[in-house]
């Protein structure tokens, strides 16, 4: 069982000959993860960033920390927001890569303002569920060849957010995914996005049973996916000054998604949802199969339609 006492340094097993990838790695939980899995000698990360120049900034930064790290991490240009861009770098690990150990799909967006993504979703939907789920469909085949090698123990971890309690009553609003979605705030948009994003761990779990894959809210911590809020006119800096000293710290904040990445499989739980103690979320709508296949049936005609 996970513990807040977990200590990367000293707890995570050693990761030889593991290819691992990290979506959202140029900052906070997603570069504290990488900093982290690095000391413990994987074979090659690939840090996903939309930016090279932020991108290639964090890996110099992360290999000054850990020099036995240097030309083990590797840019990798990618935008959730963009299925052309996910599509793009999911090709590029299928064809540098003949395994794929660990998909951290850790990049996120909240509290934006009402928009659409690159292909038409409300933006916060887009880019927290459609773009990770796009490339873990991709990334399958790759990953399910990893499992069936000797000894493998290959899992998929998924960002989620206490904030799936604030989604509509009804959980998904299939009908207005592709518009902004102005007529419910911001906070009820990412909930949505985050409690799509335990279904799909959810029914991945179900289907393919030889790779662990959890979903997890690291608790509230402080990093840069909050500037949004922030920004906001006249009660921005209130927030800021009031939020900011009851933060998790990054290093805190990304013990979980480490230790569901890489402690032994008989401890993590597949298709689990874990608080930040490393408890089960146990609220009635994550039981509802039905609206899980719903979303899972909708998903995949969705990305027929856009041709992937």
């Amino acid at each position: 069982m996970y513990s807040t006492r977990y200590n990367p340094e000293k707890d995570m097993p050693d990761l030889s000959g593991k290819v691992i990838v990290v979506t959202g790695g140029n900052s906070g939980l997603g570069k504290e993860s990488i900093h982290q899995l690095v000391k413990h000698n994987p074979s090659k990360v690939y840090l996903g960033a939309r930016s090279s120049q932020r991108g290639n900034a964090a890996i110099e930064e992360i290999t000054s920390a850990v020099p036995s790290a240097k030309g083990k991490i590797h840019f990798l240009e990618i935008d959730m927001a963009s299925l052309a861009s996910v599509k793009r770098a999911a090709e590029r690990i299928i064809k540098e890569n003949d395994r794929l150990d660990v998909l951290m799909n850790n990049a996120g967006l909240a509290e934006a303002p009402s928009g659409l993504s690159t292909d038409g979703y409300e933006i916060q939907f887009g880019t927290n569920y459609m773009g990770p789920t796009l490339f873990t469909k991709l990334l399958l085949p790759l990953l399910q060849q990893t499992a069936a090698t000797p000894n493998s123990d290959v899992r998929i971890i998924n960002l989620s957010s206490e904030l799936f309690k604030m989604a509509p009553t009804q959980g998904i609003v299939f009908t207005d995914l592709g518009t902004p979605m102005r007529k419910i705030n911001s906070v009820a948009r990412y909930g949505q996005s985050k409690l799509a994003n335990y279904f799909f761990s959810k029914i991945c779990a179900a289907k393919y049973s030889n790779i662990t894959s959890v979903a997890l809210h690291p608790g509230v911590v402080n990093t840069s996916i909050w500037e949004n809020m922030y920004k906001r006119p006249y009660v921005g800096w209130l927030l800021s000054a009031v939020m900011t000293p009851l933060l998790t710290n990054v290093h805190d904040g990304a013990k979980l998604q480490l230790w569901s990445a890489t402690a032994s499989e008989k401890e993590v739980k597949n298709g689990a949802f874990y608080t930040p103690r490393g408890k089960e979320y146990t609220q009635a709508i994550l039981k509802n199969d039905k609206l899980a296949n719903e979303l899972w049936e909708w998903t995949e005609k969705e990305f027929a339609k856009q041709g992937y």
